[in-house]
């Protein structure tokens, strides 16, 4: 039997206490879904099956290249939709690829509130209405120490914001992701729902500040966060919000998911910052899905020249 020293022990398979426990919830739910189907207590449909990479959906018309896409060769379709962090369908990587399949995205609506003139629900339509997408080709890294380069399609945030002409109180922005039980009864009980999540106003207006509607010029997979999804470069991927169902300007900054149950491991920034490790590991090196070498960590994940003057004067091991 081989045993592993802790220097050897890699920081992707360290697991939380609280998560496994919760893991092991999971798994019981999943054995029981399982001994239902045997016996004809639940339809096929409801079957636990293996990890496997979403289907190609429709095609994405007039998507144009944006001049923000890093060189790097971008990850497979095949390890973006089978390898996710989306809590509301389990909290293994390939358990999202498993249970999002039946998230029903269409229609979508977005309630917009707060410091704003225009609040009210706004269809996705409307969202995208007027809007040119664009391939952004982003490195996207997570706490975790793995990241990946992901072919996004999407508009800048600040597109959106402009629609809803938010006052000079607007401050910061809430967002909420969508959540409902029946279609998401894989969740872990590790976390408060709906999941919550926040960006300063000058960060969310800045050109690197995507909604992604599209992978791969395609639309976006339930497990990669459909129908809409932010997408903020420079920051681990927990900020990445999902499935957007509600947008809120604010004065004050939310306190998001990650830090109201842990607020020791998960800062409300959330940059990308070698030199500040994560409690139970650390951030100086990265390991990209798909490669076996470890490689290091580049400060805003290496969009510092676009960024870094955003936090001027901040200390970034107190604001992590």
């Amino acid at each position: 039997m081989l045993i592993k020293r802790a220097a050897d022990i890699r920081s992707s398979e360290i697991t939380d206490k609280k998560l496994y426990l919760n893991r092991r919830e999971f798994i019981g739910a999943a054995a029981a879904t399982t001994a239902a189907v045997a016996a004809g207590m639940v339809g096929s449909e409801s079957l636990v099956q293996a990890a496997t990479p979403a289907p190609h959906g429709r095609k994405l018309e007039n998507v144009k290249p944006s001049t923000f896409s890093t060189d790097e060769k971008p990850n497979k379709w095949e390890e973006i939709t089978t390898y996710n962090n989306y809590y509301e369908f389990g909290i293994d990587k390939d358990s999202p690829s498993m249970f999002a399949r039946n998230l029903k995205t269409e229609p979508w609506t977005v309630a917009i509130d707060g410091e704003c003139a225009k609040k009210g629900n706004m269809p996705l339509e409307d969202v995208l209405k007027g809007e040119t997408l664009e391939d952004r080709i982003y490195r996207h890294r997570c706490v975790e120490a793995w990241s990946m380069v992901i072919p996004w399609v999407g508009f800048p945030l600040a597109n959106l914001i402009k629609k809803c002409e938010p006052t000079s109180k607007a401050k910061f922005i809430e967002f909420t992701t969508f959540f409902d039980t029946k279609q998401m009864s894989a969740r872990t009980s590790a976390i408060r729902y709906p999941y919550v999540e926040g960006l300063r106003m000058d960060e969310a207006m800045h050109p690197l500040t995507i909604i992604a509607v599209g992978l791969y010029g395609e639309v976006i997979p339930n497990q990669d966060g459909a129908p809409m999804r932010l997408v903020v470069p420079w920051k681990y991927g927990f900020k990445h919000i999902k499935s957007i169902a509600k947008i809120k300007f604010v004065e004050k900054a939310p306190l998001n998911t990650w830090q109201d149950q842990a607020a020791n491991e998960y800062g409300f920034y959330a940059n990308v910052n070698p030199s500040v490790d994560h409690p139970r590991w650390s951030q100086a090196t990265e390991r990209r899905i798909g490669e076996f070498l470890r490689r290091k960590t580049i400060m805003f994940n290496g969009y510092g020249d676009q960024v870094a003057s955003l936090y001027t004067g901040m200390d970034l091991k107190r604001n992590y």
